[in-house]
């Protein structure tokens, strides 16, 4: 499952830095994410970073990109093939 960021987005810039996968870019109005890069940070972190700093709760699940937690990992490891999980 990937993530999205919703019209409620204040671009705030919080979340961009806090994604570990570069996911996270600026879109034409609101801060978007790329559903090929997003691994809800499995690998990394035991909860997306983006949802912890977000400070209008705007990040949910995409309906769109629905992954298993087994698909998420693999993404990370196609994303990071020399990085341990954390």
């Amino acid at each position: 499952m990937a993530l999205h960021i919703t019209d409620e987005c204040i671009n705030c810039d919080v979340c961009e830095p806090a994604c570990p996968n570069q996911a996270i870019y600026q879109g034409e109005e609101i801060y978007e994410i790329d559903p090929n890069l997003c691994t809800e940070c499995i690998g990394h972190y035991d909860v997306p970073q983006c949802q912890q700093v977000c400070p209008v709760d705007c990040i949910p699940i995409n309906p769109n990109f629905i992954e298993t937690k087994a698909e998420l990992m693999a993404k990370f490891h196609r994303l990071h093939p020399n990085q341990k999980t954390g």
